[in-house]
C-alpha cells in the first residue's frame, strides 16, 4: 500500500537580517514525510534544525518555498502541527493533568473531556498517581512524559519534535527512546524529529535526512532498513554501526550526495 505525504517541503529558503547583514540558514530545503512515518533530521549546531520546525508551524517565513500539509500550501499558517520543543515548558502552577489538556484546551474541546482523556493516559505512560501533582516534583524523564502526552493528545496529526530528549542523562535518554516508540508504534502518527544524535536517529526512523552546515542544504536520505516493532538489540548489529559510519561519513564530507 502506497502512502500519501502529509508533510511535504519544496525548496525551503530562509536568510536572517541582523545589523544590516544578511546571514543566509537554510540554502534549499526539499523533504518529506509519509502518513504515519517517523523521519529525522540530524545534522551539526546552528544548521537550522529548529527553524525548520518553526517554518512548518507557521512561526517563521521562509524567504522561498513552501510548506505542503495534506497537499494544501500552509505557508506561514499557524495551528496545524503538534509540537514538542528541547525544554519540557510545563506550567509550574499547573497540575500534571492541567498541563497535558492545555493543547486541548485551547483547540475547544470541553475541559471535563479534556480531563477524561488525561486522566486515562497518564496511567498508560507511567504516571498514575501524580495527575495532581505539580511539575516541580517530576524527574526530567517524567515531565519530558507529560510534554509528550500533550502533544500526542493535541487533534493534528503531524508531530515535530525538537531534541526532546537532549537534556536528559544517557540512562534515562535510552529510557525515554524506548518508551517513545512503544507509545508511537501504537499511535503510528506522521512524525519530523530533530536529533543530534545519529544512534537516536538510526533507533527511531524509517528514514533520515543529514544536513549540512550553514547555508544549509540536504546531504544525503537514509532508508532505515529495520522492522517495527523495534528492539533495542539492533543498535548492537553489525548492520547498525555500518549504517552509523556511512551517516557520520556524510556529514564529514559535508557534500551533496544524489
Amino acid at each position: 500500500m502506497t502512502l500519501h505525504n502529509k508533510l511535504v517541503l519544496e525548496h525551503i529558503q530562509k536568510s536572517f537580517v541582523d545589523k544590516r547583514q544578511t546571514e543566509l540558514v537554510l540554502q534549499d530545503i526539499s523533504l518529506h514525510v509519509a502518513q504515519g512515518e517517523f523521519v529525522s533530521l540530524i545534522g551539526p549546531s546552528g544548521s537550522g534544525k529548529s527553524t525548520i520546525l518553526q517554518i512548518i508551524g507557521g512561526l517563521v517565513e521562509p524567504s522561498a518555498g513552501s510548506v505542503r500539509l495534506d497537499d494544501q500550501d500552509v505557508t506561514g499558517k499557524r495551528g496545524l502541527i503538534s509540537y514538542m520543543p528541547q525544554a519540557d515548558c510545563l506550567f509550574p502552577w499547573r497540575t500534571i493533568e492541567e498541563n497535558v489538556i492545555t493543547a486541548l484546551e485551547v483547540a475547544g474541546v470541553n475541559r471535563d473531556q479534556a480531563l477524561k482523556q488525561a486522566r486515562e493516559w497518564l496511567p498508560r505512560i507511567g504516571l498514575g498517581g501524580y495527575e495532581k501533582k505539580l511539575p516541580q516534583v517530576l524527574s526530567g524523564g517524567m515531565r519530558q512524559r507529560v510534554s509528550f502526552l500533550r502533544a500526542l493528545l493535541s487533534e493534528q496529526e503531524l508531530m515535530c519534535l525538537d531534541e526532546p530528549f537532549g537534556a536528559l542523562d544517557a540512562l534515562t535518554r535510552l529510557d525515554m527512546q524506548k518508551w517513545l516508540l512503544s507509545i508511537w508504534e501504537q499511535d503510528q502518527r506522521s512524525v519530523l524529529f530533530v536529533t543530534h544524535s545519529i544512534e537516536e536517529a538510526l533507533y527511531l526512523s524509517d528514514r533520515i535526512y543529514v544536513l549540512s552546515e550553514k547555508p544549509t542544504l540536504i546531504l544525503q536520505e537514509f532508508q532505515v532498513p529495520w522492522a517495527r516493532p523495534r528492539d533495542s538489540a539492533v543498535t548492537l548489529s553489525p548492520a547498525f554501526q555500518e549504517m552509523k559510519q556511512a551517516i557520520y561519513s556524510s556529514m564529514q564530507r559535508g557534500q551533496v550526495v544524489s
